[in-house]
Parts: structure tokens; C-alpha cells; sequence
């Protein structure tokens, strides 16, 4: 049995960038810092690893929609590798983490209740500040013996 799958919690260091494809489909792109520490001969040592992350679909969506640069995010996804030719001529290589599900971490210190803000200044809700579909809760008392299950 073959496996490829990996787990990361880190710091976007990037704010997500979603393209459309020519399908249609959406894909954001951003990039992932994780970092691990450790003492040799009693002096603390840090070293901190960038990852490529790639989203598609419905979760490019919202990762576009919600997650801002600086924020702590656990990412769950297969890693890819893939080669391209780059501006000279010359074949580059790049590896990826091919995002397959996700959980929203802390926001970095400031930005609690912010929403990031595109290019044309669309925060997610394309110029309202309140919820979309607000939760309308009636008036009357539920009666635990209508409900059907």
C-alpha cells in the first residue's frame, strides 16, 4: 500500500491568490510557513520551512473568501511535484501540497474580526459588512415534541 499525505500547521505568509481556470474551476495559491525549534549544545536553534499550497474548487473559494495572510491554518493534502520550464529556458521543479481539506487557525494579533479585501475591494460579502444569510430564529417556543426525530 501506497500513501501521500501530509499535515501541516503553520502561518500564511501570503495572502491566497485565486485564479479561474479556463474550465471554469477556481484554484487559490498561497504559501505556508512551519517552523521547528531544538537546542544543540545549549543554544536554541529555529528553522523555518515554506510550502506551496494549491487549492481548487469550492475550497479555493474559500480559502480566497477568508483566510488572510498571517492567520494559522491546518492544512491536509497530497504532495506534488511538477516541472515546467521557466523564463531561460531552463527545467525548473516545484513542489506542492495539493490541498484536500483545511481548518481556520488564529488570526494574526489586530485582524480578529477583519475580512481580507481584494483588488477591487470586495471583503467576501461584495460590499456589505453583514452576514448574507442571517439566521432568522422565530418567536414562539419550540415544542420538543414536533420535531420529527
Amino acid at each position: 500500500m501506497n500513501l501521500n499525505k501530509t499535515i501541516l500547521v503553520g502561518r500564511v505568509t501570503r495572502q491566497p491568490e485565486v485564479r479561474v481556470l479556463p474550465s471554469g474551476s477556481k484554484v487559490a495559491t498561497f504559501s505556508l510557513a512551519t517552523n521547528r525549534m531544538w537546542s544543540q549544545e545549549g543554544q536554541k536553534k529555529e528553522e523555518t520551512t515554506f510550502h506551496n499550497i494549491v487549492a481548487f474548487g469550492h475550497t479555493a473559494e474559500t480559502i480566497g473568501q477568508y483566510v488572510i495572510q498571517g492567520q494559522e491554518i491546518l492544512v491536509e493534502g497530497r504532495i506534488s511535484n511538477r516541472s515546467y520550464d521557466d523564463k531561460d529556458g531552463k527545467k525548473a521543479y516545484r513542489s506542492e501540497v495539493i490541498l484536500e481539506t483545511f481548518q481556520f487557525g488564529q488570526k494574526p494579533k489586530g485582524a480578529e474580526n477583519s475580512k481580507p479585501v481584494d483588488k477591487e475591494g470586495w471583503n467576501g460579502i461584495k460590499g456589505k459588512d453583514e452576514d448574507p444569510d442571517p439566521i432568522e430564529y422565530p418567536d414562539e417556543e419550540v415544542n420538543l415534541e414536533d420535531i420529527p426525530f
